[in-house]
């Protein structure tokens, strides 16, 4: 189960690192794009929330 939390947190991280850089790249015309925007959040949430899984159990 950790290494299926830990693979998730990577690679919802890289679709939050791709967005970002989509963003840098064509402009900032996306950050008025509210879907945009709230696929990135949740993505950034969701690796976060894994990665802070994965640190709980391992330090329990």
């Amino acid at each position: 189960m950790k290494s299926y939390v830990m693979t998730t947190g990577v690679v919802f991280g890289l679709l939050t690192l791709v967005h970002i850089w989509r963003a840098i790249v064509e402009g900032p015309h996306l950050a008025t794009d509210p879907f945009f925007v709230i696929i990135t959040l949740a993505a950034a949430a969701f690796s976060a929330w894994a990665f802070r899984l994965v640190w709980i159990s391992t330090h329990s």
